[in-house]
């Protein structure tokens, strides 16, 4: 007679973990979104140009009730071409690699970003300042991408971080004040909010990873 043989589950496959990607899952669809960003950018910028609107004025206010929906419209404005074409390169770049833990992760983190950037500079720009640029978002993504690896641990991201620095550090000079009519109250908050994104990731896989973890063979719970 056939004794049936004992079989052991088969342990879940597991699945890469999204927090500590280094590249986009789907690079094309990355940078898509990241292209369209730019070209949002680019848009605005010509209709502001050709009608004329002004819209510069839409940027942040500071301390000014007014001026406090400029945190909405800032990135999206800027103070002429050369002032677009400045911020395009690092935008389009960083937007790209943010994107590495998925489309939804990479909203939370830009909003994170947005919100956080632009209310420091509501707050700490001196009186009745109008603040605009993408600026802010390329400080804050490029802060995300350098710390993102120490708070998830990965020797990856860090590994990425090293070049990164290598290749951008000398922007974070832009945190401090010294360069007449840049904004680094922009660039310091937009950093601050690029580590706190950062660190929320982390902490949401983190939680993920421990109430997904499986139960071993013969446990009965808690």
């Amino acid at each position: 007679m056939d004794i049936p043989s004992a079989s052991s589950p088969t342990p879940p496959t597991p699945q890469r973990n999204g927090a500590k990607r280094v590249i986009p899952r789907r690079p094309l669809a990355a940078a898509a979104v990241s292209a369209a960003f730019v070209a949002l950018l680019y848009l605005v910028e010509l209709v502001d140009v050709v009608l004329p609107l002004e819209l510069d004025r839409n940027g942040i206010v500071s301390r000014s009730l007014d001026g406090l929906d400029g945190v909405v419209w800032a990135p999206l404005l800027h103070d002429g071409w050369s002032h677009l074409f400045a911020n395009t390169w690092p935008v389009a770049v960083f937007a790209f690699l943010a994107m590495a833990g998925g489309l939804g992760q990479w909203v939370m983190v830009t909003a994170v970003i947005w919100v956080v950037g632009g209310l420091g500079v509501w707050l700490v720009s001196p009186d009745h300042t109008v603040t605009v640029g993408a600026s802010g978002l390329a400080f804050g993504w490029l802060a995300f991408l350098l710390l993102r690896g120490v708070f998830s641990r990965s020797l990856a991201q860090l590994a990425v971080a090293v070049v990164l620095f290598a290749l951008w550090g000398g922007m974070l000079w832009g945190v401090f004040p010294g360069t007449p009519g840049v904004s680094w109250q922009g660039h310091l908050f937009g950093a601050v909010g690029g580590v706190l994104a950062a660190w929320l990731v982390a902490r949401a896989d983190r939680r993920k990873r421990s109430t997904a973890r499986p139960e071993l063979p013969g446990s009965l719970g808690a």
